[in-house]
């Protein structure tokens, strides 16, 4: 894969070994510059490894990543100026301050006038009441939002988010996923993102790579992936006839769960016609119906082999 300007990050035929474990199996994939990639995959798929790989803390076996065209094995140190992480699932010293983990963390960067960056995270992440207390002390929506805060303390060019809103509330998980948009178009920075929400990831991805068992199975927008699920899903809240209901989709061979009166049924979207019919055709009494079209975590779980549709 031949490096350009246009991309932030290149990873080409990357590959790592433990022992005789294959816990990455010869990925590429590339993340333009200016643009959120989602990085998803189920546990165990290579993601972790991945990163470490990509933050110069593991060596690969083989293959090369490239930032801003330079190679990761002889520029780290120019590179990691201008690349952070972020991750819920780690946390900095529990007996420091905020500020204290913030200005601390700003010294490993060149930073002119870090006080006043500090303040700056502090306050862009909501946690001005909180700087003076220590790590040990916050809830867990808390800490999401200092590793956020150290993740954009040196105005990164590429940064690396492992679940950045997990643990936080819905209206604090909006505003992170507002700033970070808002500053990617500002800074034109160039973010991997991982999140177990698939919502989430669609709403603020461009594109989203898939990795399963160590290697890429997937690379487009998250609309196109989506679409690449030939089904819909039809809920219906049957007032009389579930088991006609269900007895139609056995015979169809239909995918269907049932929660009550409340059945979904996955089809074909060309199917849903005859499908109506054949209920209207057998008495089936529904009070309610609504029609979905796939979508990402649709698309994850017909991926990775876990969805669990079946009858109920």
């Amino acid at each position: 894969m031949p490096s350009s300007t246009n991309f932030a990050v290149e990873v080409n035929s990357l590959t790592k070994r433990f022992g005789t474990f294959e816990a990455v199996k010869g990925i590429s994939f590339n993340v333009p510059k200016g643009k959120i990639v989602g990085f998803l995959g189920p546990n165990g798929a290579g993601k972790t490894t991945t990163i470490q790989m990509l933050l110069g803390l593991l060596i690969p076996s083989s293959g090369t990543i490239s930032y801003f065209g330079k190679d990761l094995a002889t520029h780290r140190q120019e590179i990691m100026e201008k690349v952070n992480f972020s991750s819920t699932y780690i946390s900095m010293p529990w007996r420091l301050t905020i500020k204290e983990c913030l200005t601390y963390t700003s010294f490993l960067y060149k930073i002119n006038n870090r006080r006043k960056r500090v303040e700056e995270v502090i306050e862009t992440f909501r946690l001005q009441d909180l700087q003076h207390k220590e790590v040990a002390q916050l809830s867990e929506g808390q800490r999401t939002r200092l590793m956020l805060a150290k993740g954009f303390v040196n105005h990164p060019e590429v940064l690396l988010l492992d679940e950045p809103t997990a643990s936080m509330d819905p209206e604090s998980a909006q505003y992170i996923r507002d700033f970070i948009q808002s500053y990617r178009k500002e800074h034109d920075i160039s973010i991997l993102f991982t999140s177990h929400n698939m919502p989430e990831v669609e709403d603020i991805c461009d594109d989203v790579i898939f990795i399963n068992g160590g290697e890429v199975i997937a690379h487009d927008t998250p609309e196109n992936l989506a679409r690449k699920l030939d089904i819909a899903r039809v809920s219906l809240t049957v007032a009389d006839g579930l088991k006609r209901v269900a007895a139609i989709c056995e015979k169809d061979k239909l995918p269907y769960t049932v929660n009550g009166r409340y059945i979904k049924i996955d089809l074909k979207e060309k199917a849903i016609p005859d499908f109506l019919k054949k209920l209207l055709e057998k008495g089936i009494d529904y009070t309610e119906i609504s029609i979905d079209k796939p979508n990402l975590e649709d698309f994850f779980l017909a991926v990775t082999g876990k969805n669990n549709h079946g009858t109920a």
